[in-house]
């Protein structure tokens, strides 16, 4: 199936001539049309422009498509700029993407008040920022920087991976075990313990272990539930270890419903950046949300040095 944004990329190149002023116009990367063009290219199972240089020159079948379609596509968008102007005020929409437990501390309790819409996405980052570059998102919340030079990153806020578990779990003992400086003898009390994982990401515990005892680990959490946060309402029950993101427990372990059990030597930290199109029409509401994510970093902060 077609999909309209082809044909919306099609026309831009038609009329600017180059990738990059379609690419401009449409507040999107020069990757990201150049993909919408190719698709479309096999789609309709023609050539629909010459590449001269930098220059786009239309094809005789590129010609033809675009007498056939620009009256209707015309039509469609000005449509679609009278709806929006009577029912929706130009709201824009911007889309962000970040893991589920980043929205789900950091933005969730404030989407109510925020005077735009906004669709979320969740994904692996590297999907995330080939999402950006073409368009499809707007602004991502990110420890992974994959280089492009259509994306701009801005470092934000820093999160260390800690071992946490219930409050069952016997701290005294594992402090006593690392003071003796063996390793092996720690490796072995963790590995004793009942552990708990995610069904999508156990990259946490093999950087974790991999940085503390120069392996990656050699056995499966005995429960492995749906998220982060999940396991983090799971070991207020008491029982069991997990390597997670501090900022996602902190509350917890203020509240003491969880134990700060071990910050590993050395520590396992990830810097967060903003990564954003260096073009974009949508750079007030980003400012929104990057003030959210820098608050709350600014008070987490705060909580933990009280």
């Amino acid at each position: 199936m077609v999909n309209l944004e082809w044909y919306r990329t099609f026309k831009a190149v038609y009329k600017t001539g180059t990738l990059t002023g379609a690419a401009q116009e449409l507040f999107i990367s020069q990757p990201g049309v150049s993909l919408h063009l190719s698709s479309l290219e096999n789609y309709t199972g023609y050539r629909l422009f010459d590449r001269k240089g930098r220059r786009m020159v239309p094809t005789e079948r590129g010609k033809a498509l675009y007498n056939f379609i620009n009256d209707a596509l015309t039509k469609l968008e000005e449509a679609e700029k009278n709806f929006q102007r009577s029912t929706e005020k130009h709201t824009p929409t911007i889309s962000v993407g970040m893991c589920f437990e980043t929205f789900q501390i950091t933005l969730e309790p404030y989407i109510a008040t925020l005077p735009f819409n906004v669709i979320i996405q969740f994904g692996e980052y590297p999907e995330m920022v080939e999402n950006l570059e073409k368009g499809i998102l707007d602004l991502i919340i990110t420890p992974q920087m994959v280089v492009s030079k259509d994306v701009d990153y801005e470092a934000f806020s820093k999160e260390t991976i800690v071992l946490v578990g219930g409050n069952e779990v016997d701290k005294e003992a594992l402090t006593a075990i690392v003071a003796q400086n063996d390793r092996n003898v720690l490796e072995t009390w963790l590995k004793q313990q009942k552990w708990y994982g995610t069904t999508g990401d156990m990259e946490h515990l093999r950087r974790f272990w991999q940085l503390n005892f120069n392996k990656y680990p050699d056995f499966r959490p005995n429960y492995i539930v749906p998220n982060l946060n999940s396991i983090v309402r799971c070991l207020s029950g008491g029982i069991g270890l997990a390597v997670i993101p501090d900022f996602l427990c902190h509350r917890e372990i203020e509240n003491g419903q969880i134990q700060l059990i071990w910050e590993g030597e050395p520590k396992l930290t990830n810097t967060l950046h903003f990564a954003t199109r260096k073009k974009t029409m949508y750079a007030d509401e980003i400012e929104v949300i990057k003030k959210i994510f820098r608050d709350e970093t600014v008070l987490a902060e705060m909580l933990n040095k009280s």
